[in-house]
């Protein structure tokens, strides 16, 4: 199967981030493997594209981070968490609309079967 990048992937990087975070709480690698993993594998994700959207998402409302507490048992680093907001619910259910109603019209545009 063909991986999804770059251009083909810009644009809808968002909404996966915030379809990621439906199912719950994740920091930034854990968010990738969800789109990669809800993509089968074809959706290609990269930091440099993840960590300037969170950023986006969490100055528009749309996402909230926090540090990882200290009493995490782990190692390395602190991650930050992101969780997806009230507002962010939101906009991911039109984010849905929209596409819906963008797949239909391109479908109906390029003449495929109803």
């Amino acid at each position: 199967m063909q991986e999804i990048t770059g251009d083909k992937l810009r644009g809808h990087v968002e909404t996966l981030i915030l379809s990621s975070l439906e199912t719950g709480e994740s920091h930034g690698l854990e968010i990738v493997k969800r789109i990669e993993e809800a993509g089968s594998g074809a959706l290609r994700l990269k930091e440099g594209s993840l960590y300037p959207a969170l950023y986006r998402l969490e100055d528009a409302g749309l996402v909230k981070g926090t540090w990882e507490g200290d009493d995490t048992r782990r190692r390395g680093a602190r991650r930050r968490l992101y969780r997806l907001t009230r507002k962010g619910k939101g906009r991911l259910s039109q984010a849905r609309q929209e596409w819906n109603y963008f797949v239909s019209i391109m479908n109906q545009a390029m003449g495929a079967p109803a």
